[in-house]
């Protein structure tokens, strides 16, 4: 008899998953570096919320493939969130100071050109003239070479300047979620209390309409009949299917905040969807006194709530 093989190993544990952060969309981040001793820049990335990636780029001429380049890594880093992205550059007073001699030799033969055919006496302003477009070298579009080390030096440091901004927008988050998940306690204690209270308001109800029953029997209705739109009004007016929906709606908010990422639609929609039921809750309660009043003033609670969480979950990546 052949031995037994032993059994495989299964003590590799599974792998899993990391939470993911919930991230606000309000953050801040800067840098600043040097590409050479005369030519140094600073790079900042504001964001504030939006429906949707939304990149708005404010960078100095000739800076082309650097912002194809930012477009790109901001693409894969960020999701929702109108994004502000401003490229500095700042150049040191080592930097000579020169003309474009043929530039201000064309603009002054222009000038003169034109004040002779509209028989003027003007003569050009030096002044007026090197404030003109690409006459000072200083202001000119920098050289290429410059401009691809500047790109060079520039994506260097964005991986941490994104970094950066995404740590801000996640402690961001955080607080956030915390407020929002406060908020869910909040409202899951009000829909509690509409629940204890719901089999009081259906024996008001029950009561009320068997008193009005009473009168319409008394000039000769059919009871059955009665009894039947009594019953069917008292089930309409039930809101256990309304707390149900909420419980469920507010396990699932609370789900999607621990699982993390990008969860800001899914939890509007959520609120939406809680704020309908809400409304149904209080439609069914109104007009009844006792605990229906009492359940009223908890529908009321929980439409502030919900509210709430909605202002927040704006923000939400």
């Amino acid at each position: 008899m052949s031995p037994a093989k032993p059994p495989a190993k299964t003590d590799k544990p599974a792998a899993q998953s990391a939470k993911e952060p919930v991230y606000s969309m309000t953050g801040f981040a800067r840098i600043a570096g040097r590409v050479s001793e005369t030519l140094g820049f600073s790079l900042s990335l504001k964001s504030v919320n939006h429906r949707f990636l939304d990149l708005h780029m404010r960078l100095p001429n000739g800076a082309e493939g650097v912002e194809m380049n930012l477009r790109r890594i901001l693409k894969e880093k960020l999701r929702r969130g109108h994004v502000e992205v401003t490229l500095s550059l700042e150049r040191s007073q080592k930097a000579e100071a020169g003309y474009d001699h043929a530039l201000v030799a064309a603009y002054i033969e222009a000038f003169r050109a034109a004040a002779a055919e509209h028989n003027l006496t003007a003569e050009p302003d030096l002044n007026s003239v090197f404030r003109l477009p690409g006459v000072l070298l200083a202001e000119s579009r920098s050289s290429e070479e410059e401009m691809k080390a500047l790109e060079d030096a520039v994506l260097r440091e964005t991986d941490g300047l994104v970094v950066a901004l995404q740590t801000m927008r996640s402690q961001e988050g955080s607080v956030l979620a915390s407020e929002m998940r406060a908020g869910m306690e909040r409202l899951r204690g009000l829909v509690d209390e509409a629940a204890t209270l719901r089999e009081k308001v259906q024996q008001a109800y029950f009561d009320r309409l068997n008193q009005r029953m009473k009168t319409m029997l008394d000039g000769g209705f059919d009871k059955d009949r009665i009894l039947q739109e009594a019953a069917l009004i008292a089930e309409r007016s039930d809101v256990e299917e309304e707390v149900t929906r909420l419980r469920t709606h507010i396990d699932h908010f609370v789900g999607l905040l621990d699982q993390g990422g990008e969860v800001g639609k899914k939890l509007d929609f959520l609120l939406q969807e809680m704020n309908r039921e809400a409304n149904t809750l209080l439609s069914k309660t109104s007009g009844v006194a006792g605990n229906g009043t009492r359940i009223t003033e908890a529908g009321l609670g929980m439409k502030s709530e919900i509210e709430k969480a909605r202002e927040q979950v704006q923000n939400l990546e």
